[in-house]
């Protein structure tokens, strides 16, 4: 993607991907999975993640050992009682990989195996379980924003700025969207995950994009859409690209960023109800 900056700030857009392809063609031993497991850090945003090998293909959660991290790394312990604890959650296709490889959603805990400050799953789980018989469906919009690694919006002329929003919002056109080879890349792989992705759009700042999960049923939309943000993150370290789920990433009349969430229950979504 010449002409933009990335070939003198991006070290990974540089790396000769067809060299990392060669070792990734080798055969996988029949008796070895490749199992990386993600989590959110102290900061409540980024994610982590680190893998490990097994000798068989996990089907669900309860069937992956509990690991350990160094906590006081990722702003979630003292140094003096570091160790950290990775409880599984949620199994999803690793597309990366490819199969049998798996990547795996987890929990964080305290080295007293209490909750970590950031670790929110647990409390709504415990929530969700209560109204369950209540069929609460969730789709969360998350709105994001490609940069360069320098900061600066991917595709946004070095100095000054591209021509006033108006012509981005879903649209077509090299001179109207940027990264879209990132976006499709991040939707094949949802799918590849078994993420219920339901789409994605260009948004209304260039550079600016969105994708949709759901609907999912109770804790399970927050568990695809942290892997949804996880390979996201990825995917874009692939192309030397930063993702940022910042609100307002430039200052001034350029649209900001959420994550719109919509909400039902059973009675909602029934004939007469609220919809």
């Amino acid at each position: 993607m010449p002409g933009n900056g990335l070939l003198e700030t991006s070290p990974n857009y540089v790396i000769n991907k067809a060299v990392a392809a060669r070792f990734q063609q080798l055969p996988q031993p029949k008796d070895k999975v490749q199992v990386m497991y993600v989590w959110i850090d102290g900061t409540g945003q980024d994610l982590r993640a680190k893998s490990r090998t097994l000798d068989f293909i996990p089907t669900k959660p309860e069937e992956l050992p509990v690991w350990n991290y160094d906590g006081s790394s990722t702003y979630q312990s003292q140094g003096e009682n570091s160790d950290t604890f990775l409880y599984p959650v949620a199994i999803f296709n690793d597309p990366f990989r490819l199969a049998p490889n798996k990547l795996v959603m987890c929990e964080t805990y305290k080295h007293d195996h209490t909750p970590t400050g950031t670790n929110h799953r647990k409390a709504a789980l415990e929530a969700m379980t209560k109204a369950a018989d209540q069929k609460p469906w969730f789709g969360i919009e998350q709105e994001y924003t490609l940069l360069d690694t320098d900061g600066k919006p991917f595709g946004w002329p070095k100095t000054g700025f591209p021509g006033p929003q108006g012509p981005y919002y879903c649209g077509v056109g090299a001179d109207k969207v940027y990264g879209r080879d990132i976006v499709e890349a991040h939707y094949r792989a949802c799918l590849y995950a078994g993420i219920n992705i339901s789409g994605e759009n260009a948004e209304v700042m260039p550079a600016q994009w969105e994708f949709q999960v759901g609907p999912c049923e109770g804790i399970s939309i927050g568990d695809h859409l942290w892997m949804a943000r996880f390979l996201l993150h990825r995917i874009a370290e692939e192309f030397g690209i930063v993702v940022t789920l910042d609100p307002k990433p430039v200052p001034g009349d350029w649209n900001g960023a959420g994550a719109h969430c919509n909400f039902s229950t059973q009675i909602m979504r029934e004939n007469n109800g609220i919809m």
